[in-house]
């Protein structure tokens, strides 16, 4: 039994644990005199491509000799993929506010389907009964750049990670409650450090916030009544405030995108943070939520710990409302609009602290005394069928914009927008179109500063990503999905090489 077949029992509802962010803390430079790229990573040793090679040939094998009709495969609810490698399940199962169609293997943050092993000699089920969901997983994203960089390379890197959700009710009686707990191990190459890309956003998203092993969950959930939810412990933002999918490679369209321009403070998957959310549910189609979270700079250490006790910098308080409309058999909906405040401070990235530019003084950065934003997120089903509340097949569109405040965000917004189209080739029900587009840009005035620098480093203004895939799920327990990216002006650089990426996200559950 899979985590989401659990987490169904425990409360009735469609659920979703979205990502964390795992996109690397950006290295900011106080006194602009190079271009700020999304991270500073160490060089690793090279994978060969004839290793590559046979790697995919190998994938491409199995995936014919295990290919199987679509009344084989178990019908699966979008929005829960093994390839979404930034969500892992909720406990309570509250309705899905993310309704991107998928299979369930390739969601690299989500719970996994029933994998390679089934049920694991009936272990599973014997488990599941008893209130203890297990799964495992590993997830890979390969990629070659056919444009841009400095060197054409074949990177590959993925995330192994393992979970257990308690049903509380089960195992002690208490109604209501669960327990969550993930493990995640990351590892791999960069593709974009390696090639030297230059891009503001990862081609590979499942790279980042260090290659090592993390206890990304570890928190305990409880309803209060019918109406309130109360989530405390090793957590992250990502899950429950603008969550989104993480279908896409290309880190633009991957989990709450407010960690995509803010990740020093607003930490996705697979970081944890100490925090506590409260959900309220008005209706069946209005929910607020509200939460305060650790910001601590020590949680992106390598160190393996259950948690940091010293070293928090104030708290990120986000607020949210959403909207759904639509239920079983009717074209479905999810719109959320929401904010946040971060108490600690930040470094103003133009003027030092007597309000002159840093980019001539030198000086140590200006300090601001909060830092702000506020987003919104839009998806919406066009064609096809729903079931649960998730669409089922047709067309869906989805619409993503953050704004953080200008004084210390080196990225300050992001909008990004895109369709996905499941049951496209009749015969082939199961497989999923995915296309997005995206634009990120580099705050004005880090560009000012940039025009103010003796040294004439590039000036940064926006880049532009766009990324095509198509998913096949031949058994499942393997999803694989190859696409293609091209990133125009990378790094915000207008007379940079724009960047071609062929890549492919695939999935294995165990």
């Amino acid at each position: 039994m899979s985590f989401g077949t659990l987490g169904s029992r425990l409360r009735g509802r469609t659920s979703r644990g979205p990502p964390a962010t795992n996109f690397p803390a950006r290295t900011r430079v106080s006194n602009h005199r190079r271009p700020v790229y999304g991270a500073d990573i160490s060089y690793e040793k090279q994978v060969s491509v004839m290793g590559y090679r046979r790697l995919c040939a190998g994938a491409l094998a199995l995936a014919v000799s295990g290919q199987v009709s679509a009344q084989d495969i178990p019908k699966q609810t979008p929005g829960s993929t093994s390839t979404d490698t930034q969500h892992r399940p909720r406990s309570g199962v509250r309705r899905d506010s993310d309704l991107s169609p998928s299979a369930l293997t390739a969601d690299t943050q989500r719970t996994p389907p029933p994998g390679l092993f089934a049920d694991w000699f009936d272990i599973r089920k014997r488990l599941a009964d008893r209130g203890i969901g297990v799964s495992a997983r590993y997830a890979s994203e390969s990629g070659y750049n056919f444009a841009g960089g400095d060197r054409k390379l074949l990177r590959e890197t993925g995330q192994f990670d393992v979970g257990v959700l308690l049903d509380l009710d089960k195992i002690v009686g208490l109604k209501g409650g669960a327990f969550q707990a993930t493990l995640t191990y990351r590892r791999g190459r960069d593709l974009g450090a390696d090639a030297n890309l230059g891009v503001l956003q990862q081609v590979q998203e499942v790279y980042g916030r260090g290659q090592t092993l993390r206890l990304t969950q570890f928190w305990y959930e409880q309803t209060l009544g019918e109406k309130l939810e109360l989530k405390i412990g090793r957590t992250n933002p990502g899950e429950d405030f603008a969550v989104f999918s993480c279908y896409f490679q290309n880190l633009s369209f991957c989990g709450a995108q407010p960690g995509n321009l803010v990740g020093d403070y607003w930490q996705n998957w697979p970081v944890g943070q100490w925090g506590a959310r409260l959900r309220y549910d008005v209706n069946d189609h209005l929910t607020l939520k509200t939460a305060a979270y650790e910001v601590n700079p020590r949680n992106l250490e390598k160190d393996f710990v259950i948690g940091r006790f010293h070293g928090a910098t104030g708290a990120l308080i986000p607020v949210e409302a959403e909207w759904r409309r639509g239920d079983d058999d009717g074209r479905v909906g999810a719109y959320k609009v929401g904010g946040w405040v971060n108490t600690s401070n930040g470094d103003d990235v133009f003027y030092d602290l007597n309000r002159r530019p840093i980019a001539i003084t030198g000086l140590e950065p200006l300090r601001r005394s909060a830092r702000y934003g506020v987003y919104f997120n839009i998806q919406q089903q066009v064609t096809g069928t729903s079931k649960d509340g998730k669409s089922v097949t047709g067309l869906s569109v989805f619409l993503n914009a953050t704004q953080a405040d200008r004084a210390t965000s080196t990225t300050d917004n992001q909008i990004a927008a895109g369709l996905f189209y499941k049951g496209l080739v009749p015969w082939r029900p199961g497989d999923i179109l995915g296309f997005g587009v995206a634009r990120t840009n580099v705050n004005g005035r880090v560009a000012k500063g940039q025009e103010l620098d003796p040294t004439r480093p590039a000036v940064q203004d926006a880049e532009y990503a766009s990324e095509i895939y198509y998913s096949v799920h031949p058994t499942r327990w393997l999803e694989l999905r190859p696409n293609v990216q091209f990133i125009h002006n990378p790094g915000g650089v207008h007379d940079a090489n724009d960047v071609g990426v062929l890549g492919m996200k695939a999935a294995i559950t165990l």
